[in-house]
């Protein structure tokens, strides 16, 4: 095991948590980059269920060193609730083993508002965001007007500072015909988070590069999926982060030069939640899935949309991630079925693409190709080992790996830490 980037490869919702999870016991320090309280990463384990937003999944093994990256918009009441629930579960949370970047951006009332009443706004054209205020908490970053966590650091000047940007955005939310937020308010319960975090705040770029030069491990964390990414996603269905692999040196300020392997995460299947283009998307797929309890977000609850193995986004996602390996998630998900499905091409206008076009509209018009393999139509969530798998699953692997152009290393036949076989 050595300095690895996890990232998804599909929309998010891979099961990236549940990797990462795996792969900690083998790691020094767990890292997020990107995202923010949008994330929601699931891990089982010892047979209890714990969801995460901004903590790391290495947080669940108590030896183990957590960092949230300068690249995070991290929302502190938000913060603070997920420690309380976690806490509640057994789980150590410390200023020894949680550290914050004094550089990370922080999401407040006001951003959560906008991204609510922005989305409203846009009506028909509403992109699905998830309301936690993560798209204006980035372009407050971009407009050089942010707050950072730093700034938690000073309670008086943090009161002035939440002050001109509260009402700067409300003049917004006036605008609009939402209500406005209360100003003293943001500033209390900011102030107030403030005196619990301001233990785990630490230069976290200097964390990360002593802990490399004294031989540790580092586990980087992506978070949501490629297909996310705010310059190689579905644009403008994509969340305000860069997903791909390149996002976990920015955010973490590491230097590309010390990562020594990427791992993309994939379902066995695609699923998205939200607006915007899908082209194997599938009502029977859905269906199957959702009635069998799987594929409701983390985050939001919300159903996600379902649909075939999209061989065209996963070769192209690791092409651009420069994947070493694969890790497969939720196989065990298509136990079931008589046939499965992989789309291995589009045609466009009546041309045959083997990658996704640039615009929505282009799209939208893609229909899949696909070719079709037999089910293995029994229960693998048993397996403990690759060679418990039956042939026709590991035929279907060995043609995903193919198509995607990336070994699969790991694969998951279930939620549980334990369900992760080892692909030799």
């Amino acid at each position: 095991m050595s300095n690895t980037i996890i990232v998804g490869l599909q929309w998010g919702d891979e099961g990236k948590g549940k990797i990462v999870d795996y792969l900690t016991e083998r790691s020094d320090v767990v890292a997020r980059a990107q995202g923010g309280s949008n994330a929601g990463h699931t891990v089982i384990s010892g047979g209890t269920k714990y969801v995460l937003h901004l903590i790391p999944s290495g947080i669940l093994w108590p030896e183990k060193k957590n960092v949230i990256g300068n690249g995070v918009v991290i929302d502190p009441l938000g913060l603070l609730q997920e420690i309380a629930k976690l806490r509640g579960q057994g789980v150590s949370i410390t200023p020894e083993n949680l550290f914050i970047s004094e550089h990370a951006h922080l999401t407040l009332s006001y951003h959560r508002a906008l991204d609510k009443a922005r989305e409203k706004q846009r009506g028909e054209n509403a992109i699905g965001t998830t309301g936690r205020g993560i798209g204006p908490t980035y372009a407050d970053k971009i407009e050089r007007q942010g707050l950072r966590v730093t700034d938690l650091r000073d309670p008086a000047k943090l009161a002035h500072e939440i002050k001109w940007r509260a009402e700067l955005h409300n003049l917004e939310l006036e605008a609009a015909g939402y209500p406005k937020v209360d100003v003293d308010a943001v500033v209390a319960e900011t102030t107030e988070a403030a005196e619990q975090l301001r233990p785990h705040i630490v230069n976290t770029v200097v964390y990360l590069n002593e802990a490399l030069a004294a031989g540790k491990r580092v586990l980087f964390e992506g978070a949501q999926g490629s297909y996310l990414d705010i310059d190689h996603g579905t644009y403008p269905f994509v969340t305000s982060s860069n997903t791909t692999a390149g996002g976990a040196c920015t955010g973490s300020g590491v230097s590309p030069r010390r990562i020594d392997q990427v791992v993309g995460v994939a379902k066995a299947y695609t699923t998205r939640v939200g607006g915007g283009p899908f082209v194997t998307e599938d009502e029977g797929i859905s269906d199957m899935l959702h009635d069998m309890g799987r594929e409701f977000g983390a985050t939001t609850g919300r159903a996600r949309r379902c649909g075939w193995l999209d061989a065209v986004l996963l070769h192209y996602s690791v092409m651009v991630n420069g994947c070493d390996s694969l890790a497969i998630t939720n196989l065990d998900g298509l136990d079931g079925l008589d046939t499965i499905k992989i789309c291995t091409a589009y045609t466009l206008d009546g041309k045959t693409i083997n990658h996704p076009p640039a615009t929505i509209a282009e799209i939208e018009r893609c229909v899949p190709v696909y070719e079709e393999h037999p089910g293995w139509k029994q229960d693998i969530s048993g397996a403990t080992k690759y060679d418990d798998l039956p042939p026709l699953a590991k035929a279907y692997l060995s043609r995903l790996a193919e198509l995607a152009g990336a070994p699969v290393s790991l694969l998951g036949v279930g939620p549980a830490r334990e369900q992760t076989l080892v692909v030799s």
